[in-house]
Order: C-alpha cells, then structure tokens, then sequence
C-alpha cells in the first residue's frame, strides 16, 4: 500500500505530541540542541504548517498550543488521492507574538485562491487542488479580451432556450463562451455596469430610489394585441385635430439649436450628425426629414401647445405624413393619412407620457429582468441562416417577447436597450460594410431583398408598421466616431429599403450604435462587426387598432 509523507509525519507527530503533556516542549528543547534532529522533525512538523509557513515558526506555533481543529485530520488510506490544502488559521493577536520571518532564499508562494487572514475559512474555502497537481497560477492566464462595449454574451444553440440577465447587467467576469465567435443575444447584456446611480439615460441615481421592478415572468405573449393590451390607449384623437399656428420653420428643425434637456451635452458635430451624452449615454443624432420629405410636394410646420410642433409632408399622389415632436425634438405622434381620409397610426405616445418622454430617462429602467423561455433562433433570425425566403416575413410578424407596458416615443425606443430588447431581431449579417465605410455597392442591395419582400407583406396587412434599422461598426477609431458612421450604415440601408424596393420612409426608423454592441468580441477590425440589424418594434409604439 502506498502512503503519503503527510500521512506518515503527520502520524509522527500526533504520537510524539501524545506521548507526553511536555512533548511540545521537549520539541522545543531538542531542536535548539541537535542540528539533526531539527531536520529529522522539519519534515514532521512541515505536515502540519500551513502554506507558506516555515519549519521554526510552524514548530513554534505547535508549541504553543494550536486549537486541535486546526491540525488537518489524517486521510484515511483507502483514499489518499487529492488532498485539501491546510485550512489558514483564524488571524492571532500581533502584539502577543511576533510572527518569525521566512528565510530569504525561500519565500512563501502567493495563491489567489487562498482567502484573506481576517476572513474566517468557513466563508471563503480554499478549492480542493490534487496534490500531484500544483494549481495553475493565475499570472499564466491571460485576461480576456474585454472591448470598450462590455462583455459580450455567448450565443446559445439554437434548440436551448435563451438564459439572459438582469436589464443593464453583465454576465459574471468568470464566464467564457465556448464559442469562439460569441454574438450578444440581448442588448440589455451588452449594457456597461453604470458607475453612478445606474443611469443610461435616467438621473443619476434612478436605480437607487426605486425599487427593483418584479421578474414578468409571463410566457410570450400569442399575439400583438395580447402584448400591447394594457398599453391601449382609451381614445385616439385625429393627428389633425388641434389647431396650430402655421410657421416657416420648426424650431426644431436646426438639430445644433434646437433646445435640449438639463444635463444634456453636446459633445461633437460631425457632419450632420450631432452626438450628445445624457448623463453616462452618448448618442448619436440625425435628421430625418430631409429622407421623409424627398420628393414631396409640400412641406409646411405648425406649432401646437406645450411646446409641441407638428410637420406635414404633402406627397405627389395625395398623401400626408403627420409628425408631432415634442420641444426636444422627439417623434411622439407619427400618422399616414390617404387621399380618401383614412388615417393609419405609425407612432402614438399617449398625452399622459408626455412628460416622461420629455424627462429623457430611460424607461427600461421600470421594467424588470427580461424572462425568455424561447430558443435563441426564435428571438434572433441570422441572415446567413435563412433558407426560404418566408423565413423573414414568419419570423417578423412574431408578437413581442414580452408584454408591453406602455407606448414608447420613436427615440424612447431608440435610446434604450432594455425596451428594444423586448422586440425580436434580424442580424442581417450577409451585408457587410467595407472598414470606414456606409456605402452598399448595388451588388450588396440584393442582400436586402428577403426582409424587404418581409417587410412588404407586413404592410400589406397592416400599413402603420415601423422598423427599426440599427446600424453598427467595428471597435476600430474614435468611439464618436464610430458612432456617425453606425448612423449613416443605418439610413444606408433604410435609403436602399426605399429606393430599390418601394419601402416607405415614414416606416423606417434608422439608429446607429458603434461599436457599442459588438457581435464578435474583438477590438480588432471585423467585418462581421460592420452590419445592421432590423427589428419590427410597431407594438412598442403604436396602438393595435392602427387604422382609423
């Protein structure tokens, strides 16, 4: 049989220690006498140290009396495989004896594992390490890849439902997706932990004064209507029926003066775009009505109470698009009215949350964790997946994944990962952008052409649908800058939806988000990383019974 030398000098030791209520001191006297007893008992005395510690200070700690427990009890023979390490020892009083210094030539090892003195060992143990096998140390492991966007989120197989987290959270540091191309499932995951009160675009300090919303833990919703049905609003008022003064000029209309928010900064201007930042949230901004008005037939701006404006696009063949924005800007009523009257509602946010639009705080931060019972390609359809081309109109049409609170303002959605999570999504990842680049060579527009014919039938049924094209980049270049040219991917293809496939402008809502969600977790320059993603977010912002 095959003993381990803890085992045996352990044993030694206990009968050397039993064999008199002096042998501690005996120990003691020995030693100073005889060289070779001090190294005969080294080693019997070194089974019982703790790691670290040297021969003489572990001789004096037995010697004066260490609690029984703290000596590790003998392993039974019949199981002498992995052996745990010495528990360490309740932190002992300084000032009544001096721990001896180790010897220079042999300095005690640093675990990372091995909890702080002052920590009792029931709260933090040691994990069991095979004793042929040293634990690997930590400085040979190198830190993982961590761009400025968050951690990402491994991606789940197709046939397991999707495990996300908390809105706004990370997963833990320790995890490692086995896949080596890990694409983010949620854009709430993606979410930086906020440093000051949680904010992404609340007050500092939102998370902190209200409470934690409960877990909805409802299964998806069948049904747009049964998604949508506490956020119905009671009555809709025609888009018209206000009266306002005519203008020449929205006072929104010029993004660099229009009014904007306390607390809200702009940071840069580049180009036509004009990124600002809302407490830890930059964004990038654009115009949309020079895309809304082309070739139109008139254009003319009315303002209405509360510092409302509305602007009405007149097309060629009769119809008017009817947009009311709050004083910031904000699209908070969108409406298509046809030549012979009838209105279809695109954008509707009910009067009530007139000011919670107003506030630009992020209403994601009211709900609670997103609970998804669904496998992960029923929540994100991958392009390069699709293999009939219905595959993008079924899976568009599909309610959302969660039941809808209330109706968000076009920017509410926008702005806030945490609601547009709550609509699913189509990577289209077969379109890819050249690096620096917003352009879609003709030879790219055919890439297009499955959600475009999706998004076609989708309006056939309901033509007050509205999409949400997201535009993002790699993690190469300035984060501002990044930002513009995620923009301007995203009106790129909402340009190319309209131009090459008839897709109205009123439908589309483009936005672009950097490097801020990456789907291959690189900092380095990725094509996959350059793409653009739809989702139908028509039942976060408008009311089911659309048409009027």
């Amino acid at each position: 049989m095959k003993f381990h030398p803890r085992i045996l000098a352990g044993t030694a030791l206990s009968l050397l220690m039993a064999s008199s209520q002096s042998g501690a001191m005996s120990i003691g006297n020995e030693l100073a006498a005889s060289p070779n007893l001090t190294r005969t008992l080294e080693m019997v005395v070194q089974a019982d140290c703790l790691e670290g510690e040297t021969a003489e200070a572990c001789a004096l700690r037995l010697r004066q009396g260490a609690p029984a427990e703290q000596v590790p009890a003998p392993v039974p023979e019949t199981n002498p495989a992995p052996e745990a390490p010495a528990t360490p020892s309740p932190e002992a009083p300084a000032s009544d004896q001096p721990a001896p210094e180790a010897p220079a030539a042999e300095p005690a090892p640093v675990r990372s594992d091995q909890p702080p003195a002052e920590q009792p060992a029931a709260e933090q143990p040691v994990p069991e390490v095979p004793a042929a096998v040293p634990a690997p140390a930590p400085s040979d492991q190198p830190p993982a890849e961590q761009p400025a966007a968050g951690p990402s989120v491994p991606e789940a197989p197709a046939n397991q439902p999707v495990q996300p987290t908390t809105g706004g959270q990370a997963p833990q540091s320790g995890e490692k997706p086995a896949d080596p191309n890990p694409a983010p499932l949620l854009d709430s995951q993606k979410e930086a932990p906020a440093e000051e009160g949680g904010g992404q675009l609340g007050q500092a300090g939102d998370k902190a004064a209200q409470p934690a919303p409960q877990l909805d833990q409802a299964p998806p919703p069948a049904s747009d209507a049964a998604a949508t049905e506490a956020a119905q609003p009671a009555e809709i008022q025609p888009v018209t029926v206000e009266k306002g003064t005519r203008v020449e000029r929205a006072s929104d209309q010029d993004m660099r003066r229009r009014e904007r928010p306390e607390g809200v900064d702009v940071l840069r201007e580049i180009g036509d775009r004009i990124i600002i930042q809302i407490n830890n949230q930059v964004i990038v901004e654009s115009n949309d009505r020079p895309r809304m008005s082309r070739g139109a037939r008139e254009v003319y701006y009315e303002d209405l109470p509360r510092g409302r404006t509305r602007e009405t696009i007149v097309r060629e063949n009769g119809t008017q698009i009817v947009t009311i924005r709050n004083r910031y800007g904000d699209v908070i009523r969108r409406s298509r009215i046809t030549p012979d009257g009838r209105e279809y509602v695109l954008v509707y946010v009910d009067e009530l949350n007139y000011d919670r639009v107003g506030d630009w705080r992020d209403p994601g931060l009211d709900l609670g964790p997103i609970h998804l019972t669904i496998p992960a390609n029923e929540y994100i359809l991958v392009a390069a997946n699709v293999q009939e081309p219905d595959d993008y109109y079924e899976f568009l049409e599909k309610p959302p994944v969660e039941r809808v609170q209330r109706l968000y303002s076009i920017d509410e959605v926008k702005r806030s990962a945490r609601v547009r999570d709550i609509a699913r999504r189509v990577d289209l990842d077969t379109l890819t952008f050249e690096f620096g680049s917003a352009e879609i060579p003709q030879s790219e527009v055919v890439k297009l052409e499955g959600v475009a014919k999706a998004m076609e039938r989708l309006l056939e049924k309901n033509p007050a649908e509205t999409f949400l094209i997201e535009g993002h980049t790699d993690a190469v270049g300035s984060d501002l800058d990044n930002l513009a040219l995620s923009d301007r991917r995203a009106e790129a293809v909402a340009e190319a939806l309209t131009n090459s496939f008839a897709i109205p402008p009123e439908n589309l809502a483009p936005q672009g988000y950097g490097e801020r969600y990456l789907k291959v977790n690189t900092e380095e320059s990725n094509r996959q990383n350059r793409r653009v993603a739809v989702r139908r977010i028509t039942p976060l912002v408008a009311p089911v019974a659309a048409a009027k």
